[in-house]
């Protein structure tokens, strides 16, 4: 049974005693009742987040925020100087309806985020009832038997059980830089501190080499990180770059519009109008004009736009992420499962002096072995069977259980007709030699009877696989149509031959050989590898991990995007070559020896220029990357191995893969890929692209309104229209309300333009008000406010009952200002793209939202109740027209500028 605590400190326990104590045999594990009663008792293994902010106090912050408390200072002097009761009820109602909305933008917000972090789950191999199994690391309980691996990080602090060459990263726990040896030896001092417990492992450090078999002594909570977790908690979720530039912006932006309403304000005064009506119109107008709900737009829309990344494939870790993914300018990307499929596939066949062409993908059965001539295929019993046999490999319903290699050898002999399974039973294993780089081969022998006369003899056979060259140095003899016949130094020129030309073309030659054995089978590992000699070659095999079909089309569409693609292997040269080739990636290839022949200069100059890297180290990794940063580019990385940690960390984007990728490799990304598929990261470059360009839209969509407020109470101030004030209070606050609210949020979900991808990645360093961004800005909002100014100003002329009834002409413009909105809505949505195309149409919310915007100010005009709220009247359908007429100048206008781009770029 399992303590709560344990008096005497594990360390100085033996790895038996530790067992005991915990109550398991760690060559069985734990049963699934124990499991279940000790989470009963221990917990889930998982550290306490920080305690959840209730609901009442998240809306105490909004309702302090200082956009807000300018609202409720509105309200108390309008309650206070005014004997109206309709100003504050609205002033009141926006308040509230702000407050929800920020409330549910930052919910979902928190929730998309806190989906992605349940994405992807972390497991670890556990003995338990007498088997190894994968489960959740939340699952761990106390007395479990974890199996550990280099690259995996630990999920609970553990005595160690057994251990092979173990070296763990303790940095995050200890703070010691280099990995710390471990063995499983019993320790004596009690007091040892932790970097010294090295028969101890601990949460969230990482194994760097090695193997272990631990018994868990902590989780959660319990465990030595669960100790100083509350140093962390009060930490919080940062803000991205783009958010800090966003606030700064804001706080300027505050700053002007609040100049703005003082001088309004001034005017006011000297024209003699009354404090009550200035105070109220100036609160409103400054309300109107300040950018409160960018911040809360951005973020809102990161979050949703990392939780569509997310359905596609990339699991966003940090935000930043999102918006530095559109200034990628290079992308250094692994070759296996990235680039190609990660499943070994045997493309050619050299046997019996001829060659044959295999078809089929992956490690399915189907597909054939043909031949380049009319010749009909030989008999190939022999190379078929050793490819069977020689194997440790399996393949159930077309999913590989083993090395892919293997695999490849296993899919090429049921093509040719082998039941597997079938030959496996009849020829049962008796020893083998397994592959060592040293002597660059495998062999295995089996028993297998022979008909000799009258009588049936049991004779051994020996099957091997390896390296051509180490295997023509053992063999003597080749298969030939005619049966074996000595292997003569034409015979060895041909296979060398042979073997040159599929690896120009990129493929991994292995060659199939056996002999037949009398006599006694050796029973020593020495004399096992001397009997693999004399060796007959059966066959050489030409094997390719393909590449994906979608991968070349990604590439096509990085460079259209002004995206260099380089790849970086530890494959060989000549493979690595021929896969850049068919994928379309250009540039030159180089190794990594020739790499280090180049000094740092010479490798900033030409590192743009490679497009393969291949048998490259770490330490190539990292220069490539500081090298193709030069000059402020963008550089995305992948990876999915220990050593590839650091070249993600150097990266601007670290990528890790999900499904090979180690659980340090992961720790060090800032994106995963669900699927491995260079292709996602494609997806995800335009996904950023798209959340980058919908802030942008908002943000010149609001600063376009506020501007336009401004210039239209500086000209009526200074002109003396309107009695200075064209608008009431109420309608700024109902502009307000109703264009910065569903509309303006719909742009956060505007999709991608079909050409963003063909665009040149944004400058890292772009501000979001670029020169040609700022102009459009105050060139439209000078549009609204002419046209805004001209129709109040020319209703008496153009209707004179205007003359009679102020309300017309003030009714009017406001609703003129309101189609400006309407219309910039559709402007906004691409930099040069014309608004009458289809991609107008791709966004429903956008135009659900103007309709509901358009009816509603049919209703504040014609309702009678309405009317008198809003101090509106009737307008007549030559009226509306004028109004659509007027509104709609601000797209003429921007048309015709896009139009004049779009000319000069063709």
């Amino acid at each position: 049974m399992v303590s709560g605590v344990t008096q005497k400190a594990w360390h100085t326990r033996s790895a038996a005693e530790s067992a005991a104590v915990l109550g398991v045999d760690p060559s069985a594990g734990l049963t699934t009742a124990e499991v279940n009663a000790r989470r009963a008792r221990h917990g889930s293994n998982v550290l306490e987040d920080e305690a959840a902010v209730p609901v009442w106090r998240k809306i105490l912050r909004l309702l302090a925020d200082r956009m807000t408390l300018v609202l409720v200072v509105a309200a108390v002097v309008s309650a206070i100087v005014s004997r109206e009761w309709e100003t504050p009820i609205v002033i009141l109602a926006v308040i509230v309806l702000n407050t929800v909305l920020n409330y549910v933008q930052e919910s979902r917000a928190e929730n998309s985020l806190a989906a992605l972090r349940t994405m992807s789950v972390d497991t670890s191999r556990v003995r338990r009832d007498g088997r190894a199994e994968e489960v959740s690391n939340e699952e761990l309980v106390p007395g479990d038997i974890v199996l550990l691996e280099a690259g995996e990080t630990i999920p609970a602090d553990g005595r160690l059980l057994e251990s092979a060459r173990l070296q763990v990263a303790e940095a995050a726990l200890t703070g010691e830089s280099q990995p710390t040896e471990k063995a499983a030896a019993i320790l004596e001092d009690p007091a040892l501190p932790l970097a010294d417990r090295t028969n101890m492992l601990f949460m969230n450090t990482d194994v760097t080499r090695g193997r272990a078999v631990m018994v868990v002594t902590g989780t959660g909570m319990d465990t030595q990180i669960g100790g100083i977790a509350t140093l962390l908690k009060g930490a919080g979720q940062g803000k991205t770059p783009l958010q800090r530039r966003i606030d700064q912006l804001a706080q300027l932006l505050t700053v002007v519009a609040l100049s703005v309403v003082t001088v309004v304000f001034v005017l006011g005064i000297l024209r003699g109008q009354s404090w009550s009506d200035l105070l109220i119109t100036a609160v409103s107008l400054a309300v109107a004009t300040i950018p409160e709900g960018l911040t809360a737009v951005v973020a809102f829309t990161l979050a949703m736009g990392a939780s569509r990344m997310a359905s596609r494939g990339a699991i966003i870790k940090q935000l930043s992420a999102v918006e530095t993914l559109g200034s990628t300018t290079h992308i250094a990307t692994d070759k296996t499962g990235t680039l190609t499929l990660n499943e070994m596939t045997a493309r050619r066949l050299h046997t019996m002096g001829r060659s044959f062409r295999v078809t089929g993908e992956g490690y399915s059965s189907d597909g054939r072995i043909l031949t380049g001539d009319a010749e009909p295929l030989p008999p190939m019993s022999d190379a078929l069977m050793a490819m069977a046999l020689c194997n440790d490999a399996g393949i159930q319903a077309g999913k590989l259980v083993g090395d892919p290699t293997e695999g490849a050898l296993v899919a090429l002999a049921a093509k040719g007709g082998i039941d597997v399974e079938a030959v496996r039973g009849n020829h049962p294993r008796v020893a083998e030699v397994p592959f060592d780089s040293d002597y660059k081969f495998m062999a295995t022998f089996h028993e297998q009877n022979f008909t000799e006369g009258d009588h049936t003899a049991a004779r051994f056979r020996c099957f091997v696989k390896g390296a051509p060259g180490a295997l023509l140095e053992r063999a003597d003899s080749v298969l030939t149509t005619e049966g074996i016949v000595p292997l003569t130094d034409m015979d060895r020129q041909k296979v060398e031959k042979d073997v040159q030309a599929m690896a120009a073309e990129g493929l991994r030659t292995l060659m199939i050989a056996g002999r037949r054995l009398d006599g006694q089978l050796p029973i020593d590992d020495d004399e096992l590898r001397a009997a693999a000699k004399h060796l007959t070659v059966y066959a050489v095999v030409g094997i390719v991990d393909p590449p994906r079909a979608e991968a070349a089309g990604a590439i096509a569409t990085a460079r259209a995007a002004g995206i260099a693609v380089h790849m970086i292997t530890g494959d060989h040269l000549t493979t690595a070559s021929s896969i850049a080739e068919q994928l379309g990636i250009p540039g030159e290839a180089a190794s990594g020896t020739e790499l280090d022949g180049l000094n740092d200069d010479e490798l900033n100059r030409r590192a743009s220029g490679f497009g393969v890297l291949a048998r490259v180290a770490p330490e190539h990794k990292i220069r490539m990357i500081k090298a193709l940063q030069q000059d402020g580019n963008v550089v995305a990385m992948t990876g999915d191995g220990v050593n590839d940690a650091p070249a993600l960390k150097q990266a601007d984007i670290g990528i890790a893969m999900g499904i090979t990728g180690t659980d340090v490799s992961k720790s060090a990304a800032k994106m995963i890929l669900t699927d491995d598929n260079f292709a996602t990261i494609i997806s995800a470059i335009e996904e950023g692209r798209g959340i980058y360009a919908n802030i942008i839209k908002f943000v010149k969509f609001q600063l376009t309104t506020a501007w336009g407020f401004v210039l239209i109470f500086l000209t009526a101030g200074v002109l003396g229209l309107a009695g200075g004030a064209p608008f009431t209070a109420l309608q700024i606050l109902w502009v307000n309300i109703i264009m910065d609210g569903p509309p303006a949020l719909a742009l956060g979900v505007d999709p991608a333009e079909p050409d963003i991808m063909k665009q040149k990645p944004r400058p890292a360093d772009e501000p979001l008000l670029t020169r040609d961004r700022l102009l459009r800005i105050l060139g439209l909002g000078l549009v609204m406010a002419a046209g805004t100014i001209a129709v109040l100003a020319l209703a008496p002329t153009l209707f004179p009952e205007a003359s009679s009834n102020p309300l017309l002409g003030t009714t009017l413009a406001f609703t003129t200002f309101v189609f400006f909105q309407v219309f910039n809505l559709l402007n906004v949505r691409s930099e040069s793209g014309s608004v009458f195309s289809l991609q107008t149409f791709t966004n429903r919310s956008i135009w659900v939202s103007l309709l509901a915007v358009v009816t509603l100010q049919v209703l504040v005009v014609n309702l009678d109740m309405l009317q008198a709220f809003f101090e509106t009247t009737a307008l007549s359908p030559g009226q509306w027209g004028l109004t659509v007429l007027v509104g709609s100048s601000v797209l003429w206008v921007e048309e015709i500028r896009k139009a004049i781009v779009r000319f000069r770029h063709h």
